[in-house]
């Protein structure tokens, strides 16, 4: 197929990108670079600079290129900024995304994967969380993905669009060509790795009282390389399929201390650690299900192993320690 990719210049686009050119798809990047990374995109995928607000280059775009399919990767991410500045997620999450379906209706393209969050189910109401869960975000970031979604079912309904919601849990590591850069930098892994190269004094552990067997909170952390390939399998399936949801995770919970433990593993380094307060709408546990698109899909995660995950993640960090900055020129079309 021919794929458009917005945010195809960031973590998890970069690595999709490779899993659709590796699986024989013709993909097009439309990134506006405010976050993403030119040098992320493979040197043979045309790399277009653009926003998703803009409807008259969105127009040009799918007019001119034509894709069967769009995967939206495009968005704000940090959970913890959307409850100071709701107003940036809303306009860019949720209308932008908005703006993004109209062109797309208007020339034709009626398939639609979109990167949602597990951040719609809020504090679950069990654990491991399915699909069919209660969907109540407790920060804005969420409720901007949620109202997507909701947009999805009702353009599928009355226009006929098929689509795939695929909610991440925590993707993690390294496909070896791109990594996890941020900034600032706010996940775990990517944090503690920092750490243990010496450009962190420490890693702060948020919650130490959680009523898990260490203490400190559990999440799921997925290989972004799985998560990628899930995106390939739900493109596909909607060929037979109008409408798609899963969970991508890993099935199976860390703690911080488990994970700060397996960095310390693979690093041999000593990464000091800081006990701080709770963060504020911090969840215990979360873990997703992913039985159903494994059971619909025939999707397996092929680095379950936390070990593999902080490798993959450390190897890359070590070979880029300036990041993409090393990487020399820039490639637009």
């Amino acid at each position: 197929m021919k794929v458009v990719v917005t945010g195809g210049a960031g973590y998890i686009g970069a690595t999709a990108v490779q899993a659709l050119l590796n699986s024989g798809h013709d993909v097009v990047v439309y990134d506006s670079l405010s976050k993403g990374h030119a040098q992320a995109v493979p040197p043979d995928v045309k790399l277009i600079r653009g926003d998703i607000a803009d409807r008259a280059e969105l127009d040009e775009l799918l007019s001119g290129h034509r894709p069967d399919a769009v995967v939206h990767l495009a968005a704000w991410i940090e959970a913890g900024e959307s409850m100071s500045r709701p107003e940036k997620y809303f306009r860019n999450n949720s209308a932008s995304t908005l703006t993004l379906l109209e062109s797309m209706l208007a020339n034709g393209v009626r398939k639609f994967i979109f990167s949602s969050t597990a951040a719609l189910y809020g504090e679950p109401e069990r654990i491991p969380i399915q699909e069919d869960d209660t969907l109540k975000p407790t920060n804005a970031y969420g409720e901007s993905k949620l109202l997507v979604e909701r947009m999805l079912a009702w353009f599928h309904r009355i226009h006929g669009l098929r689509y795939s919601s695929l909610r991440y849990f925590n993707a993690a590591g390294s496909n070896g060509r791109s990594g996890e850069l941020h900034d600032p930098e706010s996940h775990l892994i990517p944090i503690i790795l920092q750490a243990a190269a010496g450009k962190r004094d420490h890693v702060s552990i948020f919650g130490t009282d959680y009523a898990t067997e260490d203490g400190t909170c559990i999440r799921d952390y997925i290989h972004v390389s799985d998560l990628a390939d899930a995106h390939v399998l739900a493109l596909e399936a909607l060929s037979t399929h109008d409408k798609l949801i899963y969970n991508l995770g890993n099935g199976a919970g860390f703690s911080v201390r488990q994970v700060l433990d397996s960095a310390r593993r693979v690093t041999g380094k000593l990464i000091k650690s800081v006990e701080a307060p709770r963060r504020p709408g911090d969840p215990a546990v979360l873990v997703a299900s992913s039985e159903k698109i494994r059971k619909e899909l025939g999707w397996k995660p092929k680095h379950p192993g936390l070990d593999d995950i902080v490798t993959s993640a450390w190897h890359w960090m070590q070979q880029h320690p300036r990041g993409y900055a090393e990487l020399a020129g820039t490639r637009l079309s």
